[in-house]
């Protein structure tokens, strides 16, 4: 229809510019000339009214387009309208890409950022939460969603982390320790970026620091224990350079500086002992070792250690095998026998026994009939250094590491240990192996023959 228009415009204006000067040239020709004359106006200015509709309708569907969505292509229509509505278009349609490609790159910056270790909170420049990675939620209690836009003071109202922010200095970072959850600890670092604006970085550092005050622990244990000896081997040693001894005086100071020296060399063995356990591979479950003698000579190293003090139970035949190292197996169920022994009053009993259990896992237990252990103690008796009873401990020639290395032992073969005890009611000490490290031994294994009769 454009086309046509397009064509039939300019030669209307000929038509009519025709018919004017002829109705002119001719215009006493009387009342046939006026009537022709005034047949073209009128054909005229319905030509003129026709094309000026149809502009209006074009131009009414193009801004109807333009306050839609504008999600449908544009009118194809020819002329002016139809160009600018295709021009319009693809502009409209670059701009959606350009915004679409914007925000699927922001999509991915976000989920980077919400899969990275540390929480990640942005603030604008009014201390308002702008946007927050669950991570930092977590660390803050806050709620990512629902806390957007509120004042981050408003939330988290640690006064150590209200002045932090607010003095502006952030060359080195913020420990928080009291916070909404009990016993986390995070490591808080401001960044400011924009136009006013702050982004606060935490790191979950509990673990960290619990190792830290382990290793203080540990460092101030060791010394305490390696002084003590060596204060009293001086003292032994300046009273035999200053003093006239009899013989039997100093027959007995050789004998505790013998005692403290042992003691120490106990102490130095077991801290080799937690060193190689830490820092070797895990015993592999391809080398098997026959369970019988193991505990035979588990008990047999028991009996010898009592001194017919206690009555000492082996357990009967298993009949088994068990993967591992035989060396740390040796040395985590000696330290259960030798806590039994070393604790367990003269006259009672000290039980080695060996069960199966229900889900297919090993139960090695020592069972003693000694004081017992409160409750309170059983959760912390694994740890380093860690006694129920210091004097009484060193008394026994205990170094606070037995249990660690036990405990050591037994993680390093996939399994656990287990601590039963009531005061006045003795101990147990379980070793659970798992399913996979135990099985028959090898001679129950095989099928049984028919012995040949022997020739005489």
């Amino acid at each position: 229809m454009g086309e046509t228009l397009n064509w039939l415009l300019p030669r209307v204006l000929l038509a009519f510019t025709g018919v004017v000067i002829g109705a002119l040239a001719f215009w006493w020709a009387g009342q046939v000339v006026t009537i022709s004359l005034l047949a073209a106006t009128v054909g005229l200015l319905v030509a003129v009214g026709f094309v000026f509709v149809v502009d209006t309708w074009r131009a009414h569907r193009l801004l109807a387009w333009l306050k839609g969505a504008m999600q449908d292509s544009a009118p194809r229509d020819a002329g002016l309208y139809g160009e600018m509505g295709y021009r319009i278009e693809r502009a409209v349609r670059e701009r959606d890409r350009s915004i679409e490609w914007s925000q699927r790159q922001l999509l991915d910056f976000l989920s980077a950022i919400e899969a990275s270790p540390n929480g990640v909170l942005m603030l604008d420049a009014n201390e308002q939460i702008a946007w927050c990675n669950h991570l930092a939620a977590a660390h803050f209690s806050l709620d990512p969603e629902r806390d957007l836009h509120q004042r981050i003071t408003n939330l988290v109202r640690s006064p150590a982390f209200v002045g932090y922010l607010q003095a502006g200095s952030y060359a080195e970072p913020l420990t928080l320790s009291n916070l909404r959850e009990a016993g986390l600890t995070l490591s808080v670092i401001v960044r400011p970026y924009g136009q006013g604006m702050r982004l606060i970085i935490s790191q979950d550092v509990t673990q960290r620091e619990r190792a830290d005050a382990m290793r203080r622990d540990f460092v101030a244990n060791v010394s305490h224990e390696i002084r003590t000896p060596l204060t009293v081997l001086t003292g032994f040693i300046e009273t035999l350079a200053s003093l006239p001894l009899t013989n039997v005086e100093r027959e007995r100071v050789y004998g505790l500086m013998e005692q403290q020296t042992g003691r120490m060399q106990t102490l130095v063995s077991d801290l080799l002992t937690l060193a190689q356990l830490e820092g070797s591979p895990r015993p592999g479950t391809d080398r098997w070792l026959a369970l019988d003698p193991l505990l035979a000579r588990l008990a047999t190293e028991a009996s010898m250690l009592s001194a017919g003090r206690h009555r000492i139970h082996a357990p009967a035949p298993t009949g088994l095998e068990v993967a591992g190292n035989e060396a740390e197996l040796l040395s985590g169920a000696g330290n259960l026998l030798s806590n039994a022994v070393r604790y367990t009053p003269a006259g009672g009993d000290i039980h080695l026994q060996w069960r199966m259990l229900a889900d297919g896992c090993g139960e090695l237990a020592v069972v003693d009939t000694g004081p017992g252990i409160a409750r309170e103690h059983l959760p912390r008796l694994t740890e380093r250094f860690y006694r129920v009873d210091g004097s009484r401990s060193r008394e026994t020639g205990g170094t606070g590491l037995g249990l660690s290395i036990v405990k050591h032992v037994i993680q390093r073969h996939g399994g656990e240990l287990r601590i039963e005890s009531e005061p006045g009611q003795g101990s147990q000490f379980k070793l659970v192996l798992p399913a996979a490290r135990i099985r028959e031994a090898e001679a129950s294994r095989l099928p049984t023959e028919t012995p040949h009769p022997v020739a005489r």
